[in-house]
């Protein structure tokens, strides 16, 4: 692993501890929470996530048979909802459609191939693919966020164009292709970004101002 990535991992793990993510009870839950986290907090998505458990559709083919309309209001907690539920609705049509409705059977295919199709259906970009890979799936593929680009680039640890696949390679390229430690480190990031690298830098006490540049945290776009 890099000396750097080995350092903060180590860092972030002793400050927080395990997160123990993603917080569901199934594989099936996760995907939804994937789809349903875009662009609104995990707050909101468990509301959404707790009137689909009420109205006994957490389960693929139940899902599959609620209109769209109906879905929608559902998950509006989520917000952008009539947006998510077609895309919801999109992502159980390609599980039936590909696997007969199976996740055992979706997930037992090789991760590259299985992230290219993910990558196909309609409103599932890297981020919500890699998600289902690496929380649902439990397949070694790194999850990069707003959190995680905003952290690396503020450390100076990749150049500050660095798209989401850059990102993604710097992490598996330097780091063992190992599951646990995806999901772990990726956990981490999330929190210390929420905590103490948010859109105005809260360094003083963040477990990684030791590995800040000299003058302190760089912005993350330039």
């Amino acid at each position: 692993m890099s000396s750097v990535l080995q350092t903060a991992y180590d860092r972030l793990h002793a400050a927080f501890g395990p997160q123990h993510w993603w917080p569901a009870d199934t594989p099936f839950e996760v995907m939804l929470g994937a789809v349903l986290t875009q662009n609104t907090s995990w707050k909101n998505v468990e509301k959404a996530i707790a009137n689909l458990r009420d109205a006994g559709l957490l389960h693929p083919a139940s899902l599959r048979r609620v209109p769209t309309e109906e879905l929608a209001e559902l998950i509006r907690p989520a917000g952008y909802f009539r947006l998510k539920a077609r895309r919801l609705h999109n992502l159980i049509e390609f599980l039936f459609r590909q696997y007969d409705g199976c996740l055992e059977s979706m997930f037992a295919t090789a991760l590259e191939t299985l992230r290219e199709l993910l990558l196909e259906i309609n409103g599932i970009g890297p981020e919500t693919a890699d998600s289902i890979l690496l929380y649902a799936g439990n397949m070694p593929t790194f999850v990069v966020d707003a959190y995680t680009a905003r952290v690396l680039k503020r450390h100076g640890w990749i150049e500050p164009e660095a798209d989401y696949h850059a990102i993604k390679d710097h992490f598996e390229g330097q780091l063992p292709q190992d599951t646990a430690l995806f999901n772990e480190y990726h956990a981490l990031l999330v929190r210390v970004g929420k905590e103490f690298c948010g859109p105005t830098p809260r360094c003083e006490a963040c477990p990684l101002r030791p590995l800040l540049p000299e003058g302190g945290p760089l912005a993350p776009g330039t």
